[in-house]
């Protein structure tokens, strides 16, 4: 095309932009004036100036006219125009384009003239375009085109590559049928390009739909076998550097992977060629080009992960570490990297681990001189995985001496792990103890607070090593410059166990003091009040030194501090040292007991950052080590396979049959539930799913659902009886979930009074990454139940089931309604009948808070009416629950007896039902201490026994205080 040449020959020789723009708008108005000319154009003009078109477009302008040419040029049946407009079509033309229907009949036309040229154009065209209409139209078609006998090889290739485009965008609209278990045949097609095409198609079929495609297993490790025990010059076309189809024989290994070991027949070929793989490795290289190498170990590292992924061949296992160990001083920092990778994975299998453990020396070496940080980075986390009692000391040496010179982006990620290993191998805790102080010492900035509470969590649970912790914080904190977190530390344990070391002339109670108030002026504040609690332990420990800490107390900078934390503090221990007897101070400042056994946080920040899949978990996979640091059984994630399933038949909205269903509890109300402990009986669920389905009865917003794989959480908004309610589906691992498949599950009671509409979302979660399900809520009529959401997907291979109840409760739609005290009163005698009242009376668990109480009735959904009742000490409340049917006046009266510390609540309705049904919602409230008081950072999680102050404690000093001098 000549005019077409001239026209990219005038851009590029244009001097400036506005010259090349200037040019662009001469021609785009001879374009304009060609296409509505009344002259017809013949097909070779609208072809060039559709290229015209094309070219202007790609230079980063936009074209708004030329479409309908574009169209017309599909008709022809000259394959060069065809093609064009068919390019035209794919780079400009969007989803939404109102030509798209000519489009789809034109596409059509091409796919059944069975012309393999034009069935190819418009199977490229299907694929580049991708859009949920285009899937609509011909998501049936297309693998009629694959499977059908007469179809060329070239278009063959095209279609599978065109399916699995449509299948990726809109899953939905793909039907299995026949044509699945035509399509595996297809492995043994003579075609090896039909044969990758449809390997890469199968795979990600086989992910959502396992059991249609497991006939797929032995026909790929026949396919398999008969690459490589072929020799370079059988498969000419496909060889690549010497390397026979090395791109299939990914694809084969890859879709071997999404399925368990095969049966043994099929698994002795499978061994044989696993071994061919490892063996061709050892073999010298038939080229020194790195293509070569690139390709061969494609297919070695797929196949070592294939090995890994089945975990039943111990040999192949140990050849595969062993082929790694060698890469791991290779020159190529890809293979390196790659090897380090492979072996964090290999570790955690009980038939592998020990000979991964023969290359650590290799590793610690890696870690000392590579200059990659990325390859350093999996070094530690192969020093990591490989680690256990026997050489869990020279490890954590090793992580501890890098740990000095390693790059501050993986500070934080080192420090972790060296504390979890300290812990977890630790058969001398006074090494422990000396080995988090050391860490303190080399990367106090990046020790976080999990690290420093677990030390001291570990510290007050093992009476055998308190006395040399206080000892070795006493000494360390002698340093002149010490770490603000050596200094919280040193605090905390000098705070409780200082009367150890008191004995020693040299760490006596004056000295230990005033070693600490040398710190304290250099420290940031929290740090500070932690240390003021220290002082007034110290008082009740070292009677001798109270005058010191009193003056100290006493001081300005104390009491008239201008942060109010510290001020609050020194006021009310100064008030508590000068009025308390011995005894009390002995009660009220008492030892802090042991602390709940439960999984390490450290382990849990350390999930949280990582993800499960890249950082080995050997608490879940090291089968030979089974108790923890504190003698205890290891925690392990909670199992969701056992997690019931609902049927094939249950749709989205969970409207069919469902064969998992909450059971409605036995007794107790939701209101009662806010302030009382009797928990609710539901059915199976995920573990800890009740406690945050509890926390949601007063709240719309946060997380419902969160272990080692998944988050959930939830955004909503209720008005009147209609409800949105946003679920977002987070990712933690770096890994795809696949199949993901969320759906919502209503009992056949429930179904007939709560309409919810809902959306599927997306089958693949990529790792890290978040998806959005939007529900709609229509309360119908009064209920009692919670739906059920079920999400099901797999992971690595693994199936997963999880379940929890939606916090989609009665009280969600009460409107809130202001009401006099006389009109209140009026309307609560008109509700007199028995059936229209229920009555509750509950004990206090909790100290009666008013403000607590009155923020837990607002949470629920009524108004406060305040100077309503008679008794200024009960709350009342008022509102109207929306259903569609009817709607349903609501009044409560919550009556506190303080001395006897014991609540009547008592609830009113229009509906007589309904009273009973509010007190009957499915809430687990019990399960959460909602009336719990502020509980202080540095022991999260636990609740000091009455009368106890702990270190940082912060508010519960002022009360103590004037308990004191009540008595």
């Amino acid at each position: 095309m000549r005019g077409l040449a001239v026209f990219i020959s005038d851009i590029r020789n244009c001097k400036s932009k506005e010259a090349e723009i200037k040019r662009i708008n001469k021609e785009l108005a001879n374009i304009r004036s060609k296409f509505k000319g009344d002259k017809a154009l013949d097909g070779y003009s609208k072809k060039k100036y559709v290229c015209k078109l094309l070219f202007i477009f790609l230079l980063g302008h936009d074209i708004d006219f030329g479409h309908m040419e574009a169209v017309n040029l599909l008709s022809s049946n000259r394959y060069t125009e065809k093609q064009i407009g068919y390019l035209f079509i794919s780079v400009l033309v969007n989803s939404n384009s109102e030509l798209i229907r000519l489009i789809n009949n034109a596409i059509k036309n091409d796919l059944a003239s069975r012309n393999p040229t034009f069935m190819g154009l418009a199977l490229h065209c299907i694929a580049s375009v991708g859009s949920r209409e285009m899937a609509e139209a011909f998501a049936g078609e297309i693998p009629k085109v694959l499977v059908a006998g007469d179809t060329m090889d070239s278009v063959k290739q095209s279609a599978a590559l065109c399916l699995l485009r449509l299948y990726r965008t809109s899953p939905d609209l793909v039907p299995m049928g026949d044509w699945t278990s035509r399509v595996v045949h297809l492995l043994n097609d003579q075609h090896l390009g039909v044969v990758t095409a449809a390997t890469s198609l199968i795979t990600t079929l086989a992910q959502k739909n396992p059991e249609e495609f497991k006939t797929s297993v032995s026909l790929a490790v026949s396919r398999l076998s008969r690459i490589v025990t072929s020799a370079s010059t059988d498969l000419q076309d496909y060889t690549y550097y010497f390397v026979p189809a090395p791109w299939l024989s990914v694809k084969l290994l890859r879709l071997l992977q999404c399925y368990p070991p095969p049966d043994p027949a099929v698994r002795g070929r499978l061994t044989e060629c696993l071994e061919t793989i490892l063996n061709k490795a050892q073999e010298p290289p038939k080229s020194k080009k790195v293509q070569h190498s690139n390709a061969k170990n494609a297919v070695l590292f797929e196949a070592i992960s294939l090995i890994i992924h089945h975990d039943s061949e111990p040999n192949l296992l140990v050849r595969a570490c062993n082929q790694l160990g060698q890469f791991l001083q290779h020159r190529e920092t890809n293979l390196r990297y790659l090897a380090l990778e492979s072996m964090c994975t290999l570790a955690s299998s009980e038939f592998s681990h020990e000979a991964v453990k023969t290359h650590i020396e290799t590793v610690i070496n890696a870690l000392k001189t590579e200059r990659d940080v990325s390859v350093r980075q999996r070094a530690v986390d192969l020093l990591y995985a490989m680690c256990d009692r026997s050489n869990a000391p020279q490890i954590v040496a090793e992580m501890l001496s890098y740990l000095e010179t390693a790059d501050y982006s993986i500070r934080e990620e080192i420090v972790l792990k060296v504390a979890i290993l300290a812990e977890k191998y630790a058969v001398d805790y006074t090494w422990y103890v000396d080995t988090i102080l050391n860490l303190i010492r080399i990367a106090g900035d990046y020790v976080s607070e999990e690290v420093w509470y677990r030390v001291i969590q570990i510290v007050i649970n093992r009476d055998d090593v308190q006395g040399y912790a206080a000892k070795t914080v006493f000494e360390a904190l002698q340093a002149p410059a010490c770490h603000e977190n050596l200094v919280k530390v040193g605090g905390y344990i000098l705070g409780e166990f200082g009367n150890l070391i008191a004995g020693d002339p040299r760490s006596s109670p004056l000295i230990q003091f005033n070693l600490l108030h040398s710190k304290f002026h250099l420290c940031s504040v929290p740090t500070r009040a932690l240390l003021l609690s220290t002082y007034i332990k110290f008082v009740n420990l070292f009677p001798e030194v109270k005058p010191t800490i009193q003056d100290v107390l006493r001081s300005d900078s104390q009491l008239r501090n201008a942060d109010v934390e510290l001020q609050q503090r020194a006021v009310e221990y100064l008030r508590l040292s000068t009025v308390a007897s011995t005894d009390i101070l002995a009660t009220v400042l008492e030892e802090m007991p042991p602390f709940p056994e439960r999984e390490s946080s450290i382990l849990a920040k350390l999930k949280k950052k990582k993800g499960p899949s890249t950082v080995t978990d050997l608490e879940d996979t090291k089968r030979e080590r089974s108790v923890d640091v504190n003698g205890g059984p290891e925690p392990a994630p909670a199992s969701t396979s056992a997690m019931s399933t609902p049927s094939p038949s249950a749709d989205l909205l969970g409207l069919g049959r469902p064969t998992a269903r909450p059971h409605p509890p036995p007794g107790g109300g939701l209101l009662v539930d806010v302030f009382s402990d009797s928990a609710s009986v539901v059915a199976p669920l995920a573990p800890g799913s009740e406690d945050n389905f509890a926390r949601f009865v007063c709240k719309n917003n946060g997380v419902l659902f969160e272990n080692q794989l998944l988050q959930i959480g939830l955004k909503s908004e209720f008005r009147q009886n209609l409800g949105r309610m946003f679920i977002f589906y987070g990712n933690k691992t770096s890994t795809q979930f696949l199949n993901f498949t969320p759906t919502l599950i209503c009992s056949d009671d429930l179904q007939p009074n709560l309409n919810l509409q809902t959306k599927p979302v997306d089958p693949t979660v990529e790792g890290g990454a978040q998806v959005q399900q939007v529900v709609n809520i229509e309360c119908v009529s009064d209920f009692t139940e919670a739906p059920v959401l079920n999400i099901q997907f797999r992971y690595g291979g693994t199936f997963q089931n999880v379940s929890v109840q939606l916090p989609i409760t009665l009280n969600k739609f009460f409107q809130p309604t202001e009401m006099a005290s006389q009109d209140f009163f009026q309307r609560w005698k008109q509700l007199s009948n028995p059936q229209q009242e229920v009555q509750n009376i509950f004990k206090a668990k909790h100290p009666m808070d008013t403000e607590v109480t009155k923020a837990k009735i607002i949470g629920f959904g009524s108004a406060l009416l305040e100077e309503v009742d008679p008794n200024p000490a009960n709350f009342v409340g008022a509102g109207i629950i929306h259903t569609k049917t009817t709607q349903i006046g609501c009044l409560l009266r919550l009556e506190p007896n303080l001395q006897a510390q014991m609540y009547r609540l008592t609830l009113r309705t229009t509906a007589g039902q309904c009273s009973a049904r509010v007190l009957r919602l499915p809430a687990a409230c019990a399960a959460v201490d909602l009336l719990r008081p502020l509980t202080p950072p540095a022991i999260r999680g636990k609740a000091a026994p009455r009368g106890t102050t702990s270190l940082c404690g912060c508010r519960g000093a002022l009360s103590v205080a004037l308990l004191v001098k009540e008595k």
